[in-house]
Formats: C-alpha cells, structure tokens, sequence
C-alpha cells in the first residue's frame, strides 16, 4: 500500500520517465529517415548538429531547473502572484537568450562547427542543419521555462503530453519534408524547428486551458520586480556554472575515450548508454524532489520536507539495486543489440564492471541536485559539483599512465559518488 507521500513522488517520476524515454526514441527515428537519403554525410552531419544543440540547449538547462524549484516553493506557500511571476520571468528570460542566439548565430555556428571539427564533406550539410534549427532556440528555452513551472506546479502530465505530442509532429513532419518533399537533411531539421514551436505554442495553450493565464502585456509586470529578478538570476547563476563543470566532464569523457582508438571510444559509448539508461529512470525522481521537495520547503514543513527526502532516497536505492541487478544480468545481450562487432563486444567486457557501479554510485547526485533545486540551495550544487569536477581530473592524469582506460572509468566513478557525498555533508549545514 502507498503511503501520501509516496503518491505524490510517483505522480510527478512517472510522467517525467515517460518524457524522458521519448527522446532518445525521436532521435532514432530521426537517424532513421536520414540513414535512407542514400548517402552516410547527412547521418554524421545530423550527429554534429545534434550535438551541438545538445550541449547548447543543455547549458542552459538551469531555465528548466530554477524555475521549478521557485515555482514549487510559492506553490507550497500558496503565493500566486509568486507563481505567475516566475513563470513570466523565466519566458521572458528564456525567448529573450533565444533571440540573442538567432542574432549572434554566425558565430554560434563557426564556434561550434571548429569544436566540433566535421570532416568537410560533413561540414556543409552541418551548417544546413544549425542554420535551420538556430530558429527554434526561443521556441526551445521558453519551453523550458514552461516544463520547469508545470514541474514546480506539481505536473508533470502536461509537459508529458507536450513531449509526446511534439515529437509525433516531429516525426510526421520529417517524413512529410523528406519523403513527399524530396528535401534532404533540411527536411529534417525543418520538422524538428517545426515541432518546436508547435511544443512551445502547445505549452501556452496548456497554461490558458489549465489555469486561466493570459500571456499579454500585463505580463511584463513581474518582471519589472527587481528584487525577485535579482533572485531569480542568482539561483540560475549557480546552476548555469555548476551545468558548465558537468558538460566540461563529459565532453572530456569522450575525447578521452577517442584519443585511445576508435575501438575503445566505441567501448565506452556503448557502456555510457547503460548510464543514459538509468538516467531516464533516476531523473524522473529528481523532479518529484525538486517540486514535492520544495512545496513543503516553501510551506515550512519540516517534518513531510523530511519524510519527502527519506522516501525519495528508499525509491532510488531499489531502483538502483533493480537497474544494477539487470545490468548484470543482462548486460552483455544488451549490447549485443548495440552492436555486432566482435572486438568490440570483446573489448567492452572488461569494463563492463565500471558501468555496473554506475547506479548506486550516481544515485545520490540526482536526487539531492533535485532537492537542492526545490530548496534553491544552488550553492551547494555548484559546490559539490566543482569539487567532484576536480576529483575527476586529478584522479585521471594521476592514474591513466598504468590504469589507462580503467582510469577514465575510475575517475567518472568517483566523480558520481562525490557529487552526492558532498552534498550529503552540506546538507544538513544548510
């Protein structure tokens, strides 16, 4: 038998698990329609210019993330004018960084394009492809604002049914460009701008519907209150540089893998995927901690804050055990569905036993980043995330001359682990 609280974890993990899960789900299709074009550039250029969005957009996650855990805090005070008022901040916040970025999209593209450094018969049709998806970014970041808002409104359904919903659009939209339209990669980045503002539209019509708000030039007010203004950019500082420390670890993560081999890079991009995975689950219990978390921080309820933390911690360990369990088990035929290459199969069984330590190692981070954001105590998450940061690369240099490999995956280990100690030890200070 469930007990309240319980319910209400589960009323915000699951949705936010079955947006997750739709994701990696597009982008197969996506690779999908491109791997039919008849040639191998459009699939490595929809990599590229996949990439690139991904560590832009996922810079500024922190729109998502601080506006949630406000929201949720004036949630759990009954304070909607607070409410309304974060929401149009972060819109304001959010499609203003977007025009910035179609303004400045030139350099956006050069930048990320010399980082990236395609191979130049993959260079043009990148190019292609952010040229096209640059104009979604307001459509994108508003659409953070929004996701984070529901979450700190204790919903998490209507950012589900807006991500289902975008991505059917995005998938028939792509089809249509490509298959009926005879476009290449253009069509499908032009289904995937489509899809974007068709989400963001989506998400206004969801607030109208919902809860009765207007977006109009009355919205503007909120955001001339300074005081919270100020507020609202000193809680997303933190998590904008804390979001820079964990890009910079996993970009290196995989340049390092790729400095060793095209085989051991393959090695562990497989094995991350066993991460990705359990990320999917994990992260939907980090929502229902940023907006269960921070309704009773906000309504100064100690002892269900308390009950919130205990019962999001019991949830992670049997998930964790569960995915380690399975892992185990099924390790080895998973990636055998990954791939059919012999030495890499081969290669990848002796490291397997670093990403079985994944679950339990990593749990933690989520799930205090989580609480952490429903309390907006980002310090402390930008704090523990700059030392687990420096752990990673001291333990690396230090240990890859005679560990190699093993050091990298040492050192991502550690890095888990001590995001989530450090937060264990602040905690309570806090």
């Amino acid at each position: 038998m469930l007990s309240s609280i319980d319910r209400q974890i589960l009323n915000i993990a699951i949705p936010s698990i079955v947006s997750n899960v739709t994701v990696p789900l597009l982008g197969l299709v996506d690779v999908a329609i491109v791997g039919h074009l008849g040639s191998s550039v459009y699939i490595g250029a929809l990599a590229v210019g996949s990439m690139l969005f991904n560590v832009i957009y996922w810079v500024f996650g922190f729109l998502r993330m601080g506006t949630s855990g406000l929201t949720s805090q004036s949630y759990g005070r009954r304070d909607s004018s607070q409410m309304v008022g974060t929401l149009f901040r972060s819109l304001f916040i959010g499609t203003g960084i977007g025009l910035l970025f179609i303004v400045f999209q030139y350099f956006l593209r050069e930048a990320g394009l010399y980082l990236m450094h395609p191979t130049e018969d993959i260079l043009p049709y990148a190019s292609t492809y952010f040229d096209i998806c640059i104009w979604g970014a307001p459509a994108v970041l508003g659409l953070y604002g929004l996701n984070g808002w529901y979450i700190g409104m204790q919903n998490t359904r209507i950012p589900m049914y807006i991500a289902i919903t975008q991505n059917i659009v995005n998938i028939s939209a792509s089809i249509c460009f490509v298959c009926l339209w005879g476009m290449k990669i253009e069509g499908v980045a032009l289904g995937t701008l489509v899809a974007q503002y068709f989400g963001f539209l989506a998400g206004i019509v969801f607030l109208r519907v919902n809860y009765g708000i207007k977006i109009g030039l009355s919205s503007l007010k909120p955001i001339s209150n300074q005081h919270e203004m100020i507020r609202f950019f000193f809680v997303n500082r933190d998590i904008f540089i804390r979001t820079l420390f964990i890009v910079a670890v996993n970009m290196f993560f995989t340049s390092a893998g790729a400095r060793q081999g095209s085989t051991i890079l393959a090695v562990n991009t497989l094995l991350f995927q066993l991460f990705t995975l359990y990320s999917f689950i994990i992260d939907g219990f980090a929502y229902a901690a940023e907006a269960v978390g921070g309704k009773y921080y906000g309504a100064h309820n100690l002892p269900m804050f308390r009950l919130t933390e205990r019962r999001l911690f019991m949830w992670s360990i049997i998930l964790s055990l569960a995915y380690t369990i399975l892992y185990c088990i099924g390790g080895r035929p998973f990636l055998s569905l990954l791939t059919d290459e012999t030495d890499v199969l081969a290669a990848s069984m002796e490291y397997l036993p670093w990403a079985l330590a994944i679950p339990l190692a990593g749990m933690g981070a989520f799930i205090w980043d989580g609480l952490y954001v429903g309390i907006t105590a980002t310090r402390g998450m930008l704090v523990s995330s700059c030392i687990s940061a420096i752990c990673f690369f001291f333990i690396y240099f230090l240990l890859f001359p005679s560990l190699h490999n093993h050091a990298l995956w040492l050192a991502l280990i550690l890095y888990l682990f001590m995001r989530g100690l450090v937060q264990t030890i602040i905690f309570p200070k806090i």
